[in-house]
């Protein structure tokens, strides 16, 4: 179903049908309504007839509505009375008229006088009211007094002539707003349905246009919008990754094209033999070393891990304890005191590589003789690992590009270079735990490294197995 129709249904037709269906009922309300005050009216007019039924002289009974000024002027609407004698038969008529037989059957047995014990009837378009009198001699008398049921009907008329008036017009009313209302959403959708097919081609260019509304669509607006934008980002930075993985698997493979040739050119002894195929296989190690890093990087950004509640600490000094080795060698000391358990439902594997990656280009950057520190603290629900070195630090124009692959910031450094994948890694598992990392502004010499994400707060987490990559 189209939005235009669903609008006109829901919005229009519902409303309006529902409006008649309550004007119907609160129509038969009013005339029941109206018809009850009618009786209470010929009521009261019964009972101040019946006090002074025989008052005249004689004795006999007469109606006090023929002899009133205005009884002319409100022959409209004023109730015809009429008294029956003990035998039924009309004894007074007001208006008069040509008196016809009537036989009144009086209900029950001669009693105490019942003044207000009437009966309500329809009587044609007539609402009539009988009263029991006792007159002289204990001589049961009726006055029934009939009013015509015109105005009522005239009344009821009149409120059903209105309700169709209102009805049709807040019918037209709504068809309209919501004929401009089913415009104006069809517009705003089929905007967002264009932008959504030229991202179906491949267009990452192009934003939504501007949602004037501050609406649901609006808001989806904005979500698309912002979606489109890192859609874009990713592209870039996939394009990129590719372009920089090709660049970077180019230089080896050419090295080893090189080392090859100059192998094959003339006859070599084997001892230079030896070294080409070393020289090559050292490209080999650097390949797979590459190779292995992209495939760390394109598992982290597919995500999809179990977590579990583990003990960071616990990680954390595992890691420590794995790098000591390669510390001493390089000269470097290692210090890391933990805090106490800091719970968090995490991927141990995933947190224990990126502290393998922090650690590793620690040391490399570490000068001999120097210290890492490892920290771990618990702040306001997050778990904040610091790793700081005594080395170079990072310069502050390169303090976000050092989380881009492939981009290094050790042109200079005496040691191997390092592929520019292992503070990738870093943020990409930060990520998909919800958390982040950054370098913070050093208090003094060398770099450090902060990598945060979520805590649990509670005790008692479950140890974990050994940590593997994942």
């Amino acid at each position: 179903m189209r939005i235009a129709t669903r609008l006109w249904i829901f919005g229009a037709l519902v409303p309006v049908a529902a409006l008649v269906a309550a004007l119907f009922v609160a129509g038969l309300a009013f005339r029941v309504r109206l018809e009850r005050q009618l009786d209470e009216a010929l009521l009261t007019q019964a009972a101040v007839e019946s006090v002074s039924l025989f008052d005249a002289p004689g004795s006999g009974p007469h109606l006090h509505m023929e002899e009133n000024a205005l009884s002319e002027k409100a022959r409209g609407f004023a109730p015809e009375g009429t008294v029956y004698g003990p035998d039924g038969r009309v004894a007074v008529r007001f208006p008069p008229r040509p008196w016809v037989p009537e036989a009144l059957v009086f209900p029950g047995a001669p009693g105490p006088p019942a003044l207000f014990d009437r009966e309500t009837l329809h009587a044609g378009r007539q609402r009539v009211v009988r009263a029991t009198v006792l007159g002289p001699a204990e001589v049961r008398y009726v006055i029934e007094l009939a009013a015509s049921t015109a105005g009522v009907e005239a009344a009821v008329a009149g409120y059903r002539r209105i309700s169709l008036v209102v009805a049709v017009v807040l019918g037209a009313f709504l068809l309209a707003a919501q004929t401009w209302q089913a415009r104006r959403l069809t517009g705003r959708v089929r905007a967002l349905t264009d932008h959504m097919a030229a991202l179906r081609e491949g267009d990452l260019a192009a934003r939504p246009p501007p949602d004037p509304g501050r609406d649901e669509i609006a808001g989806l607006r904005e979500v698309v919008a912002e979606a489109t934008g890192r859609l874009e980002e990713a592209r870039h930075s996939q394009e990129r990754l590719i372009a920089e993985a090709a660049h970077e698997l180019r230089t080896p493979l050419g090295l080893m094209r090189t080392g090859v040739d100059l192998a094959l050119r003339r006859r070599r002894e084997p001892q230079e033999l030896r070294e080409a195929l070393e020289d090559v296989r050292d490209e080999v190690d650097r390949l797979a070393s590459l190779s292995g890093r992209l495939l760390d990087l394109a598992a982290v950004g597919r995500g999809g891990w179990d977590r579990s509640p583990f003990d960071l600490a616990e990680v954390v000094r595992e890691a420590v304890e794995a790098a000591r080795a390669d510390a001493e060698v390089r000269g470097v000391l290692v210090h890391f005191e933990p805090p106490g358990p800091a719970q968090a439902v995490v991927h141990a594997g995933g947190i224990r590589q990126a502290l393998d990656n922090l650690l590793s280009n620690a040391l490399r950057f570490s000068p001999r003789g120097g210290e890492i520190h490892v920290t771990l603290a618990v702040r306001d629900g997050h778990c904040r690992i610091g790793i700081r070195d005594e080395g170079p630090g990072i310069p502050v124009a390169e303090r976000e590009r050092v989380f881009e692959p492939f981009h290094r910031v050790d042109e200079g450094h005496p040691g191997p270079k390092g592929a520019g994948l292992g503070l990738a890694i870093v943020q990409a598992i930060a990520r998909q735990h919800g958390g982040r990392v950054w370098v913070e502004p050093p208090s003094g010499v060398g770099a450090e490294v902060v990598l945060e994400i979520p805590c649990e707060d509670r005790t008692g987490g479950r140890r974990r197995p050994s940590a593997t990559a994942p």
